[in-house]
């Protein structure tokens, strides 16, 4: 009972803190003028994604737990799409992927990339070659991340006069200064990092206790309480008609996720991290892909049918969610 109490505090340190990253993460947006697509693709997702980061640490750093690690990262890109088709649902709107900028595919597209190369990293466990205890996928993950990043970023140079349409509007935080904004962003930053760095421990106390096993726990529960920051932020942007901001921050998530990876491996000095975890979370990364594909579809066809609440691409991502939550109970 004290260790879910544990799990549920950590949680909701989490979340206040995710909602205060997103407030002062649009208070930036605002101040520097960078705007909220770029800002969700680049500053949110990453400041979204620090539970997953210092989970991941502490995880192979402290706890000696990779598999929660990988879990953790795998089981929030799954669970980041889940939540845009959650979002969706009761929409009275068009659904989700016909409003957003077909440019969303392109970091869709590398989120693919990176999870295929996971995937393959996952499989081929000690055949993979090494840089020292590093397996060489940490060195290609940030090349292409940061490639990603480059090219996000000429995209959306060069549709310049419709990305300045779209984030118009009146400034709203002219009572907070853009240093208070930074610190105040550093501040709820620290107090996610601090909970995060907890997170590990309890999760390894509810493996044992339930008998779930780490990477079912890494992949699902942990997943869930990191990912629910994500959930405040794309809540937020859609109640503010900032659409981009929603799909950017999770697609973006995704891609900084699987970044964390690499980061992970630096920290877990007895080999390469994927060489040192269950094979089964290579459900997770192909569940995560196939998910990912599901949206670049929807993005590209924009279609405004819906079945009952749902568009059909959330059918879908609710769908292959659900099965692959089942095979992992089952490998467990």
């Amino acid at each position: 009972m004290v260790v879910w109490l544990q799990f549920v505090i950590c949680t909701l340190v989490i979340v206040y803190g995710g909602s205060r990253l997103s407030c002062y993460g649009d208070v930036i947006a605002e101040k520097t003028g960078m705007g909220r697509t770029w800002i969700g693709v680049v500053l949110m997702a990453s400041a979204t994604s620090l539970p997953e980061l210092f989970t991941g640490i502490s995880s192979v750093a402290i706890f000696n737990s990779p598999d929660i690690a990988a879990g953790d990262v795998l089981g929030s890109c799954m669970f980041n799409l889940l939540i845009l088709a959650m979002l969706d649902v009761g929409r009275r709107v068009a659904p989700i992927s016909t409003l957003a900028h077909q440019g969303q595919i392109l970091t869709a597209s590398f989120g693919v990339l990176l999870l295929g190369l996971t995937t393959i990293s996952l499989l081929a466990g000690r055949s993979i070659p090494t840089m020292g205890w590093i397996g060489v996928y940490s060195l290609v993950i940030p090349i292409v991340y940061l490639g990603a990043m480059r090219l996000v970023f000429i995209y959306e140079r060069r549709r310049i006069a419709e990305f300045l349409s779209e984030v118009k509007e009146e400034a709203r935080y002219e009572h907070v200064s853009k240093f208070v904004a930074y610190r105040r962003f550093a501040f709820f930053a620290l107090i996610i990092v601090i909970a995060a760095s907890y997170l590990p421990y309890v999760a390894g106390q509810l493996a044992t206790i339930t008998g779930l096993g780490r990477t079912f726990v890494g992949s699902i529960l942990v997943a869930l309480s990191t990912s629910l920051p994500e959930i405040v932020v794309g809540r937020a942007a859609l109640q503010m008609g900032a659409v981009d901001l929603a799909v950017g921050n999770v697609l973006g998530s995704n891609l900084f996720n699987l970044l964390i990876l690499a980061i992970d491996d630096v920290f877990f000095l007895k080999g390469p991290l994927l060489s040192s975890v269950s094979a089964t979370h290579a459900v997770t990364a192909c569940a995560a892909m196939t998910m990912t594909a599901i949206t670049m579809i929807a993005l590209m066809y924009r279609s405004k049918k819906r079945v009952l609440l749902c568009s059909w691409d959330s059918i879908g991502v609710f769908l292959v969610y659900i099965v692959t939550v089942m095979l992992l109970y089952l490998k467990r």
